[in-house]
């Protein structure tokens, strides 16, 4: 069989008819196959893996599973702190850094039982990519190796749309988790400023930076939001706020709920591709035969998030970076280097200016936001570009989709809704107020649910055929 969902995954283990060693086994023959041509790892950690796996196993023999996620192979973006495993931001910087303590996060994942099978790439620091310039080549997008994965999570995305991996983490500073969700046809969420835990993840900016999961399906992600969501108290952003039931949604359809379609960033502020249309028009229609209530909000413009994130991000991000900066210059990759030097011209007075700007847009989109209990917008204006045509300085030169809820700290999502020029995955984003996660999740999985456009995979040829997944563990039991 092909790689399971987390949730398939999960009951078939529980039943006792696949065992976490076999499952560990099929993902790293798929990294075999595929990763040297993807890209998508930095580092693989097969024997802790195996370790992880094996200790998965016998809690399954023995009746003891931690929950849906005991046995469960998964990997980190290269910017969380793994203990005694490289974590180097996709840099020559860190290249040989190895941390002493895991990542909160990382180290919840781990506690749920979950396999690590290694570290995934990004871009550098989270911000500079595609990067051509550096140890580890860029992550390739599983629908067509020579387009672009988008960014900073392109290794979680890849890894994730090829089978490689069933879940993995991601940070999201201007739709970091998002986007590559999109362009890569897999799910990912962005959660509420502070509900996951940052400390222990390399920053970017302090004030935007968010974490969260990425996977297959929706589901997927709210069984690894409830194990990755929780107050830590070492985190000076950290909620301190009781955990609700994230699938609490999942299978339940959207009648009644009253959604917001922000169609003046689409139509007006930055025009989509014909495939993102036709991916929201399908959602929409999905949502109002459910019963559903469509309506029309007019949102700020693009421009005016674009212009407060820009100057917000990219001032806290020089601010990390400046120590560094004057002594070892050379050694960031060019795009890199590039886009955070701009942080040292903007001055004091232009980044209070945009704070107090910020302050005014989450003012005036949540009054325009009222009235809906969840806002759909485009996931990302097109399909992926090819990725030698990456302009200079990517995302930034243009208003995204993803910006505003980094910006006001909303959670959000994006979900596949569909295929467009060459095949490639578009998405429809769903988002919601603070701590409304379970809104969000629930309204991405009555679409996703309904369209079922996970029948359609990446065929990327292998340079060895992975061993097939069975799905009884008794042989496997027998001969270890």
């Amino acid at each position: 069989m092909d790689t399971p969902t987390i949730a398939e995954a999960a009951a078939l283990i529980a039943a006792r008819k696949l065992s976490p060693v076999e499952l560990v086994e099929h993902c790293l023959a798929r990294i075999e196959a595929l990763d040297g041509v993807l890209h998508s790892f930095i580092t693989v950690t097969a024997e802790r893996a195996r370790d992880d796996a094996r200790a998965a196993e016998k809690r399954m023999m023995a009746g003891t599973l931690r929950g849906k996620l005991d046995g469960v192979p998964i990997a980190h973006k290269d910017i969380f702190s793994t203990r005694g495993i490289a974590t180097t931001a996709h840099s020559r910087l860190l290249q040989h850094s190895v941390p002493t303590e895991d990542a909160h996060i990382v180290a919840r994942l781990a506690d749920a039982g979950t396999s690590l099978l290694g570290k995934l790439a990004t871009h550098e620091f989270a911000l500079g990519g595609p990067p051509f310039d550096l140890p580890w080549p860029p992550a390739r997008n599983p629908w067509n190796t020579d387009y672009f994965t988008s960014g900073s999570s392109s290794g979680t995305a890849a890894a994730i749309a090829a089978g490689l991996i069933l879940g993995g983490t991601g940070s999201d500073t201007a739709g970091s988790i998002r986007s590559p969700a999109s362009l890569c046809g897999i799910a990912g969420i962005k959660p509420t400023y502070g509900l996951c835990s940052r400390r222990g993840v390399l920053p970017l900016a302090y004030s935007l930076d968010h974490v969260g999961p990425m996977a297959a399906t929706v589901e997927d992600c709210a069984i690894l939001l409830q194990a990755m969501a929780g107050h830590d108290c070492y985190d000076p952003a950290s909620a301190d706020r009781a955990v609700p039931d994230f699938s609490a949604g999942i299978g339940r359809s959207v009648e009644g709920l009253r959604i917001g379609v922000v169609s003046n960033w689409h139509e007006i502020d930055h025009p989509i591709s014909a495939a993102v249309l036709n991916g929201i028009a399908d959602a929409l229609a999905i949502w109002r035969a459910q019963g559903a209530d469509i309506v029309e909000v007019q949102m700020p413009s693009l421009f005016e998030y674009q212009a407060s994130s820009f100057v917000v991000m990219l001032s806290e991000a020089y601010s990390v970076h400046e120590a560094t900066m004057k002594k070892r210059f050379d050694e960031y990759g060019e795009r890199l280097r590039n886009r955070l030097s701009i942080g040292a011209l903007i001055s004091s007075a232009d980044y209070i200016a945009a704070l107090r700007s910020r302050e005014h847009l989450c003012a005036r989109t949540a009054r325009c936001a009222a009235s809906v209990d969840v806002l759909i917008t485009a996931g990302a204006p097109a399909e992926a570009p090819r990725i030698d045509s990456v302009p200079e300085w990517g995302d930034l030169s243009s208003p995204g989709f993803n910006t505003p809820f980094n910006l006001t700290g909303w959670p959000a999502m994006s979900v596949c809704s569909g295929y467009g020029e060459g095949g490639l995955p578009v998405a429809v984003q769903v988002a919601a107020r603070p701590f409304q996660e379970a809104a969000v999740l629930q309204v991405a999985h009555a679409f996703e649910r309904t369209a079922n456009l996970r029948e359609r995979q990446p065929s990327m040829r292998t340079q060895s055929r992975p061993t097939p997944l069975g799905t009884d563990p008794v042989k496997h039991l027998i001969r270890h």
